[in-house]
């Protein structure tokens, strides 16, 4: 203050100087406002952090994912979790799965509950159900904003009400409404997925925790949308949704959830195991009763289930199909034959490492040890660089090197050097790792091991289809609960493939099969016929539909995997090719099939991801058009449409407020807390309205430091 001091003879230097000298007055006073504001909110988070009641809380901690948290008179009371159930049937390459949230209200206040909870990015979510005691409220499917006003007016009229939203095809959020004081509250979510079939094992993930997201872009103070730690931004338009709180290491809170999981895999099995998670089986014939062995696991990692069969068993082709309001659905699954290498191509790999504050712990231990496997398998004549990124990128080489002793040697002590700091800039890695394309020769591969924990994917997946060129982008997926989404999506648009490293003792064999599948041959412009449908009536050909309709490049040991909708099937279809620039076909008869309920349901949702892949213009409000009238048809939650439940009858008294409030989340199993927020309160769980006051403050600082320079011009 004393710097720029506002004394009476600056009021002679003119009208702007007078009304500059008074704008520097008023936003002084307000800066001292703010700053007070901002000092009674920290002294109140400090007294806060130290408040050991145990029923009544003031921070986030000792909570978890899965946890109701309410506000009730400036604190927060923990709705006590009873329990998480997972209840899997699995039967060929379909799965159906069941989650029941179980919570009860321990406040005298009603309350409503907002959690954000994961889900695989491949879910197909047809059903919810809220269940208040005795009462079952089954959901029903609206286009989004409808279903949000209905859930909104339920709301405020006192009724009980759910409403399931899509954020991202992999995050969820469930918000319940008018729980009485001391009512349990069931909330089941069910969806259907493909289970992935990959080198002859059959395999899947179920996600439990929605981990920290990076959210880059300039912030957009316009309200708060959502119930998370993040502003919105330019970049991440919906940040404050998929940013739940985070508990602080050793909080005495512990979510577990239980897993059951009934398995007809319709063929012996060599083996069935998790790598994450010990198991119990229970064998009957080829049937398989699976549970978790100690009952329960804490909610902070993904489980995956791999189940193998004899290798004389493993199945070549597969048709599933079901017959719904005179239409018939199908599931069509071939694995194309392997051929062999047939010659040695040169090569330039760049290697993009993640070192972001949330690779620190085992993330970064294992994405340094597969990198270091993937520069032992350069091959003379290759040409290589490493890049790494946190919130600044930066390469090995100005440019990609010939593999030489004295090169290799640079890049693993490069490599071994590497620390876990900073944020996610992913976007400049992706420039770089696309940049300099100017040879034609040869194979260009870039792989790319991050956890994915950022919240622009869009964003990075038009960098991908803009700058991609001829290059193949390759994904890794690193730690204990990454995002799948953006792993198999960027894979998809790069023309390459993903995998996924969980614990450091996968990470021989898991890079192995990365190897072989980007080593070998692949089989590209895959082509369909379909004529035969064709020939047999206009109404069929009118009716027929496949998705995907462009068909991406198979490596080793993946299958085809199509659906297919029409008003009667034909006998085989012809399945075309290219493998090793040498032409490839296979005719497919379509018999034998067996009848899965739900292979409608799976339909739908790859022609909704497909078309949410189309590029966002212009005709894009067509295409949305269609993705809802999909998505109402088959009952289905979308970008654009929700399940809202609501109960008849209305149960809250109007005289009675309401209160609301967010889910916090676990760290992932595995992360380094102090990498991610950098001190040991953990920055997510700063209140918006905190970042709001502090975005404010630096503005009218701003504003001073210009008014005050203005002022000594005139001097």
């Amino acid at each position: 203050m004393s710097s720029y001091p506002v004394t009476s003879k600056y009021l002679f230097k003119g009208p702007r100087l007078f009304f500059a000298s008074v704008s520097l007055s008023i936003c002084l006073n307000l800066a001292v406002i703010l700053l007070v504001l901002f000092s009674s909110i920290s002294v109140k988070a400090n007294d806060d952090v130290h408040d050991n009641t145990t029923d009544v809380i003031s921070n986030f901690d000792e909570l978890g994912q899965g946890t109701l948290l309410f506000k009730q008179n400036n604190q927060y009371k923990r709705a006590a979790q009873l329990k998480i159930d997972v209840a899997m049937n699995i039967t060929g390459m379909i799965n159906r799965v069941s989650v029941i949230q179980s919570f009860s209200n321990t406040t005298d206040e009603w309350q409503e509950g907002v959690y954000v909870f994961p889900l695989p990015e491949n879910a197909a979510v047809d059903h919810m159900r809220l269940r208040i005691g005795e009462r079952i409220i089954e959901g029903q499917i609206k286009e989004k904003g409808a279903a949000k006003k209905i859930y909104q007016q339920a709301k405020k009229q006192g009724k009980r009400a759910a409403l399931t939203e899509q954020e991202r095809p992999n995050i969820f959020t469930t918000s319940v409404a008018n729980i009485p004081p001391h009512e349990t509250v069931k909330v089941e979510i069910e969806y259907q997925q493909f289970v992935n079939y990959d080198n002859g094992a059959f395999s899947l993930r179920f996600p439990m925790v929605v981990g920290p997201r990076y959210i880059p872009g300039k912030q957009r103070i316009q309200g708060f949308a959502g119930t998370g730690w993040a502003l919105n931004t330019d970049q991440v338009p919906d940040a404050a949704r998929v940013t739940p709180p985070v508990l602080q290491p050793g909080s005495k809170r512990q979510n577990k959830v239980t897993i059951n999981i009934n398995l007809d895999a319709g063929l012996a099995l060599e083996k069935v195991y998790s790598p994450y998670h010990d198991i119990e089986l229970d064998k009957q014939a080829d049937h398989y009763q699976i549970h978790l062995k100690q009952g329960s696991t804490l909610a902070n990692r993904d489980f995956e289930l791999i189940w193998q069969p004899n290798a004389s068993d493993a199945p070549k082709a597969a048709l599933f199909t079901e017959e719904l309001n005179g239409e018939t659905y199908a599931l069509i699954m071939m694995v194309p034959p392997t051929v062999d290498k047939t010659e040695t191509l040169s090569r330039e790999i760049i290697y993009v490492i993640d070192t972001s504050g949330s690779m620190g712990g085992q993330s970064i231990i294992q994405a340094r040890a597969a990198l270091e496997l993937a520069l032992m398998r350069l091959k003379p004549g290759d040409r290589f660089n490493v890049i790494q990124f946190n919130s600044f990128t930066s390469q090995l080489f100005n440019q990609s090197e010939l593999l030489t002793q004295t090169s290799l040697q640079q890049a693993q002590n490069y490599v071994r050097s590497l620390e876990a700091g900073g944020g996610t800039e992913m976007a400049t890695a992706l420039h770089a790792a696309l940049a300099n394309q100017t040879t034609s020769n040869g194979l260009r591969q870039v792989i790319f091991m991050t956890d994915g924990s950022i919240g622009n994917e869009q964003a990075l997946f038009e960098i991908i289809q803009k700058e991609l060129g001829h290059s193949r982008l390759f994904t890794i997926g690193i730690g204990s609960a990454p995002n799948s989404h953006f792993m198999g999506r960027a894979a998809k648009f790069g023309r390459g493939t993903h995998t996924h490293i969980g614990k450091i003792d996968e990470v021989q064999t898991r890079m192995q099969n990365l190897f072989e599948k980007i080593e070998n041959p692949i089989l590209k412009d895959i082509n369909i016929d379909w004529s035969q449908i064709n020939k047999q009536s206009q109404s069929i050909s009118r009716n027929f539909e496949s998705w995907p309709q462009k068909i991406s490049d198979l490596y080793r040991g993946e299958p085809l995997l199509i659906t297919a909708k029409a008003d009667q099937l034909p006998n085989a279809i012809n399945i075309s090719g290219k493998v090793a620039n040498k032409g490839w076909s296979s005719r497919l008869e379509l018999n034998g099939g067996k009848n899965r309920h739900g292979i409608s349901t799976l339909w739908a949702r790859n022609k909704i991801a497909a078309l949410m892949e189309q590029k966002r213009d212009a005709e894009f409000e067509s295409i949305k058009q269609l993705i809802i009238d999909t998505a109402l048809k088959h009952h289905l939650v979308s970008k654009f449409t929700s399940l809202v439940a609501v109960d008849v009858t209305p149960i809250r008294p109007q005289d009675k407020n309401l209160e609301s409030h967010a889910i916090p989340t676990h760290l992932p199993a595995g992360w380094d807390h102090n990498k991610v927020f950098g001190r040991p309160f953990p920055a997510t769980a700063t209140d918006a309205r905190l970042n709001l006051i502090i975005g404010i403050l630096l503005l009218l600082l701003t504003t001073i430091l210009i008014l005050t320079r203005r002022h000594d011009s005139y001097v």
